[in-house]
């Protein structure tokens, strides 16, 4: 797989996630079709100047912001989110099971 095809599933899995929900880089690699590549979600996102990508609903798996804390990135993803109505306590946000929240709100409730 090129890394040009790579990005582009990343980057799709990334606007995927819905308003006012989050995923870990690991759930992201995940649904780009490339688990363990959770630090090719946080490359690609570092080095992307898309302003309309959502990259602030991306977080580490155990729900905390990546970005230094207190920093100008902390403080901006920590903004967002919260705009979104996602509660975020003391740059760390309460994770969902992986897979449940996000698949029902794509696809609907599992049969």
């Amino acid at each position: 797989m090129d890394q040009l095809s790579a990005e582009a599933r990343i980057l799709a899995a990334i606007r995927a996630i819905p308003r006012g929900c989050v995923a870990g880089y690991g759930e992201v690699a995940r649904r780009a079709g490339l688990p363990g590549r959770a630090r090719l979600v946080a490359r690609i996102l570092a080095g992307n100047g898309d302003d309309a990508l959502p990259w602030h609903r991306v977080l580490r798996s155990d729900g905390r912001i990546a970005f230094a804390e207190d920093s100008r990135g902390w403080r901006e993803q920590a903004r967002r989110l919260r705009a979104e109505g996602v509660e975020v306590q003391r740059g760390r946000v309460r994770m969902a099971r992986p897979g449940a929240d996000l698949d029902a709100a794509l696809w609907g409730p599992s049969a």
